[in-house]
């Protein structure tokens, strides 16, 4: 439900869930909110609902509440099956760790199956992600490679839409600005509130890529 509540819906990676035989590992796209940290989850902490349009519905149907005591809740629990405290960690993307029962004679095995699976799972990843990356450049849209061309540094919406010489906003935010964005070529640089009077727009590490091979193309012409 957490991770379901608070994903980052702007990025183009899923919620992975993976049963190890010693854990259960829950990677959610995104980030904490600004004031959080992961040691701040394991106290008394207020509600800051990354996505309140599907917060709201999941409280009023009574999959979540309102308190913040979502994470408070996955310890207890763990504490009253006998587990070890679960794992709250903030890296690319934020996970969390269920630690599972089991005999310290499965000790050794659990070391050589925890290696296993997570060069395994790494490969998998890698794999989805390139495959992916490939079919997403070769289907890259024309008012996408136009957004990514003319974007240098910290640009402001109108500045982009601008350059580009478009008039009508509702078509250039649809059909220029969102699917760029939604691409993962360009960012915003306040993403916390997106409707920020100072919000800017930048390319992504894979927004810079293709904008090189565009440019590599623009000039063989």
């Amino acid at each position: 439900m957490n991770a379901v509540a608070h994903r980052d819906y702007t990025s183009n990676g899923s919620v992975q869930v993976m049963l190890f035989k010693d854990r259960l590992e829950i990677w959610n796209p995104g980030t904490l909110p600004l004031g959080l940290s992961p040691e701040k989850l394991r106290h008394p902490h207020r509600s800051i609902p990354a996505n309140p349009l599907l917060a709201e519905p999941m409280y009023l149907a009574g999959y979540i509440e309102r308190m913040g005591t979502g994470t408070g809740d996955i310890i207890r629990l763990c504490n009253e099956e006998g587990l070890k405290e679960p794992e709250f960690v903030q890296e690319e993307d934020f996970k969390t760790v269920i630690w599972r029962k089991f005999k310290a004679t499965d000790q050794a095995e659990v070391i050589d199956i925890k290696a296993v699976n997570e060069v395994a799972t790494l490969q998998a990843t890698l794999q989805a992600t390139l495959q992916a990356t490939l079919q997403a450049d070769e289907e890259v849209l024309d008012s996408v490679k136009r957004v990514v061309l003319v974007l240098e540094g910290d640009l402001k919406r109108a500045e982009i839409q601008e350059l580009l010489g478009l008039r009508d906003r509702v078509n250039f935010v649809s059909n220029y600005l969102e699917p760029s964005f939604v691409s993962a070529y360009i960012e915003m640089t306040i993403p916390e509130i997106p409707t920020h009077q100072e919000q800017r727009y930048r390319l992504t590490a894979k927004g810079m890529v293709l904008k090189k091979e565009l440019q590599k193309v623009k000039r063989k012409k």
